[in-house]
């Protein structure tokens, strides 16, 4: 393979439109990051303005040495995983959905024939609510039950924000989540998809909707130490903040703040908890192995340990087999 072999694949991906959410997403953080250091700082000058926003302890902490990590090795293994099941899921579910109900109904061709903008706009909305409640769900029962929270202590194992922290998610985990993600979005695509034909997302300035979503849901800014609030749309969005607190390690903020962009279902479910204005919170994990998942070895391996521990647990006692007693016991 040539060198223009290889950069050619590169440089399909750098298109306009991901160039431009790319430049949203640093220009969000940069922002916010500013409005953070305005509102706390009694002195301005550049250099104390870089130390907030990349203070050295936070940045040389072992938390964050392994996010670096656990994010290069992660962005090589999760293509090959995940562009085939995120497909795959969603348009099976979908296509079964339409299949079922257009029998059912009657239906072999869609109702309101080509979308017009506003099928387009309502299309979208619901899609993305979809989505939202569908991770709402999937991220409380990853807190439920244990067999899943193994995984989700990965994510919750960092003991500092650094942005990147909102990639610390274990590759099995995101595949499970993808899966569950097939279903009750996968079931509205697949009501949609009786409804009008070849139903597509609205774009923003070119940028599809989803990706503005991850934008302006702040997945990165609510990875870090900076305290942003939405004022009186923290009703609507989850702002920052509150999602700072689900990270938390006090015991009155456990299992709380589950939603991705919408606050309501915390609110409908009674699972928010609100800040106080400026709440300072500790990061990480109450457990007493929690310096073990700041390596690699940590982060992909020991959770599947411990599931497998649990799952051979779970075995012996419907086999009526005794625990076996903990060495030194």
């Amino acid at each position: 393979m040539d060198v223009i072999e290889f950069i050619q694949p590169i440089v399909a991906k750098v298109s306009v439109e991901n160039l431009l959410a790319a430049g949203l997403l640093f220009a969000t953080a940069l922002v916010c990051a500013l409005i953070a250091y305005l509102r706390t700082a009694e002195t301005y000058s550049l250099a104390e303005f870089f130390e907030f926003a990349l203070p050295r302890e936070v940045m040389t902490h072992p938390s964050a040495r392994a996010d670096l990590l656990f994010y290069v090795t992660r962005k090589a293994i999760m293509p090959f995983l995940l562009i085939p099941a995120g497909v795959t899921f969603v348009v099976g579910v979908g296509y079964a959905t339409n299949r079922v109900l257009g029998t059912v109904f009657g239906i072999d061709q869609p109702v309101f024939g080509a979308p017009g903008p506003v099928t387009v706009v309502v299309f979208t909305a619901t899609m993305l609510l979809a989505y939202d409640l569908s991770y709402y769900l999937y991220h409380t029962a990853q807190h439920r039950y244990p067999f899943l929270w193994e995984l989700h202590k990965v994510h919750h194992s960092a003991e500092v924000m650094v942005g990147i922290t909102k990639d610390r998610v274990h590759p099995l985990d995101e595949l499970m989540n993808r899966a569950w993600d097939g279903v009750i979005p996968g079931i509205c695509f697949g009501i949609w998809s009786l409804l009008a034909l070849n139903p597509v997302e609205l774009t923003v300035f070119g940028i599809n909707v989803y990706i503005m979503r991850n934008i302006l849901m702040m997945d990165f800014v609510r990875h870090t130490h900076f305290k942003i609030s939405f004022g009186p749309l923290n009703r609507v969005i989850l702002c920052p903040h509150w999602h700072q607190l689900h990270h938390s390690t006090a015991p009155e903020h456990y299992d709380k703040n589950f939603g991705l962009l919408f606050s309501f279902w915390d609110r409908l479910f009674g699972t928010l908890c609100v800040p106080k204005p400026d709440e300072d919170f500790k990061f990480g994990l109450v457990d007493r192995d929690v310096a073990d998942y700041q390596s690699l070895s940590g982060l992909y391996v020991l959770p599947l340990k411990k599931m497998g521990r649990r799952i051979a647990r779970r075995v012996r006692r419907l086999r009526g087999v005794p625990a076996q007693p903990r060495p030194g016991a």
